[in-house]
């Protein structure tokens, strides 16, 4: 059900403040402490092989990574989704344009690994929902990133979408619709991994992007199947 709705607003408010801090102080230890903020975000992204601070830094503690933050974190506090609890079945898009929902993917018993790729095709299934732009040319812009600006309507997260084909992944690709319900019933803001087997979530990821460990997702499915 959610937080109440003052209770929610509440805890709204005691997000903002915590952001704003967070921002605050991060713009005063980048200012007076460069090299040290340096080797700290560098050592959180060392197994990330696409990270370049040069490009990543710019950006930080400004204002539209202030708003994403928050909105990321606003997201949160209404994530109801535990292991073993249903899974929502909410509503996704085809690149075709056809209208679909997150259960119609699944197969009898077989595990559906949601925002994952390529491994264990054999005993699982898998779905990428391709969700609002975590960094979009027009938002919270890194250097040398793709340049795709926030979704207006759905066929412009649509064609943002088909750019993953680009990539032949080996599983179907759906586009969250433009109400952002799977990306908000699963706060999954701005990625997560999850499995569900017969309607239920059997793993829960933590939030990306420090968080995304797709080799727990390998372990859950070796100890289903083993």
């Amino acid at each position: 059900m959610g937080l109440p709705r003052a209770g929610l607003w509440l805890k709204r408010l005691w997000v903002l403040l915590q952001v704003a801090l967070q921002v605050a102080v991060g713009k005063v230890l980048l200012t007076l402490f460069p090299d040290r903020v340096k080797q700290h975000i560098v050592a959180m992204n060392q197994k990330n092989p696409h990270f370049s601070y040069d490009n990543w830094v710019p950006t930080l503690y400004s204002t539209q990574y202030f708003w994403f933050v928050l909105k990321v974190h606003w997201q949160r506090l209404e994530d109801t989704t535990k292991r073993g609890g249903l899974a929502p079945n909410s509503p996704v898009v085809r690149l075709s344009g056809q209208r679909c929902n997150i259960w119609d993917f699944m197969q009898g018993n077989r595990p559906l690994v949601l925002n994952f790729g390529s491994y264990f095709s054999s005993i699982a299934d898998f779905l990428i929902i391709y969700i609002e732009e975590a960094h979009a040319s027009d938002g919270w812009a890194f250097k040398n990133n793709v340049v795709i600006r926030n979704h207006r309507n759905l066929q412009d997260r649509l064609r943002a979408a088909r750019l993953l084909l680009d990539r032949s992944p080996p599983c179907p690709v759906v586009v969250d619709s433009m109400e952002n319900r799977s990306s908000q019933l699963y706060a999954a803001l701005p990625d997560r991994l999850y499995v569900l087997q017969a309607r239920r979530i059997l793993y829960k990821g933590k939030p990306g992007p420090w968080n995304y460990h797709p080799e727990e997702v390998r372990a859950v499915l070796e100890k289903l199947h083993s």
